[in-house]
């Protein structure tokens, strides 16, 4: 009997850009926390820096994290109406599922923010699974902790994501990756590292799926 096979997807920058608008928030509210405010210069180290690296250098702590998470997240839902989707990534994602693929969601962003969206841009049929990482200082864990939650063997999970974390957390979780080249970390960055396929766009998703699970 074949076994399910899973695609499990970041949210944000490879399935929807809410970013500018968390960060502008965390801008907005940083001082009231006594944290530093992130300038335009800084934006890149969102997406190229450990975490921990991050918090030292804007001044946010392990508990100021925890509330400036719930603010923003709160935030974030009065304007989830505002987002888009990537664009071609609902045609990608049909693909899949028509090819039997179970797709799932890891996000840092709040369960129901991530499912609330799905519904109002008339995805939710097209995943199996929303989970909500609780892990701030290592997506290798909650990869490990979905899989294991789910049941799943490594053999049959294949990760997509934006960033270099997120090649980070799949090599260290064992678990292949498709970096995209539409999201927050510019192909020619990934180009240069070690991730297990790339697609350039959203119509090369389902073949750079296909050609991992025949490995």
């Amino acid at each position: 009997m074949t076994k399910d096979r899973y695609v499990i997807f970041d949210f944000d920058g490879t399935l929807v850009n809410t970013t500018d608008l968390a960060l502008s928030i965390y801008n907005r509210v940083a001082t009231t926390y006594r944290c530093k405010p992130i300038p335009p210069e800084d934006r890149h180290l969102l997406f190229s820096t450990k975490l921990k690296e991050l918090m030292d250098r804007f001044k946010v702590n392990s508990f100021k994290l925890f509330l400036l998470q719930f603010r923003i997240r709160k935030e974030l839902r009065k304007h989830i109406e505002d987002f888009e989707p990537v664009p071609h990534i609902e045609a990608a994602l049909t693909q899949l599922k028509e090819a039997g693929y179970k797709c799932g969601i890891l996000t840092s962003n709040a369960k129901k923010n991530v499912e609330h969206f799905l519904d109002i841009k008339g995805l939710s049929g097209l995943f199996d699974f929303v989970y909500q990482s609780k892990h701030f200082f290592g997506k290798d864990l909650a990869l490990h902790q979905l899989i294991k939650l789910e049941k799943l063997k490594k053999e049959q999970v294949v990760y997509v994501g934006d960033e270099i974390r997120d090649l980070v957390a799949s090599q260290k979780a064992g678990i292949p990756m498709v970096a995209v080249g539409w999201g927050f970390t510019p192909p020619s960055v990934f180009e240069k590292q070690t991730a297990d396929k790339l697609a350039y766009s959203p119509a090369e998703l389902k073949l750079c799926i296909d050609e991992l699970f025949r490995l």
